[in-house]
């Protein structure tokens, strides 16, 4: 298995912009129905409002390559252009 840890650090306030365009619009389900995609999914901090976590694991590193591939990634960076003030991202082999 193969995972990620991503902190999304938002733009003042933008962090329930942030769950609406991603949960709300849909994407989130669409990427928990992707080929190899165990998990997927947003945790948020109670000591700080403009921090996200998603952690995502998948079968193996080649399914989370895929996924970087298929429709549901441009719509996610639109979301995270308006949004995501930075991001750090954590890869380990499970």
């Amino acid at each position: 298995m193969f995972g990620l840890n991503v902190v999304y650090k938002m733009k003042p306030g933008m962090r329930q912009e942030f769950l609406d365009g991603i949960v709300g619009g849909g994407i989130q389900d669409a990427i928990r129905q992707e080929p190899g995609c165990l998990q997927y999914d947003f945790f948020l901090p109670v000591s700080d409002e403009n921090i996200v976590l998603l952690v995502e694991k998948w079968t193996d590193r080649e399914a989370q390559a895929a996924h970087m591939e298929l429709p549901n990634i441009p719509r996610l960076r639109v979301v995270k252009n308006r949004c995501v003030d930075d991001m750090v991202m954590t890869q380990y082999d499970l």
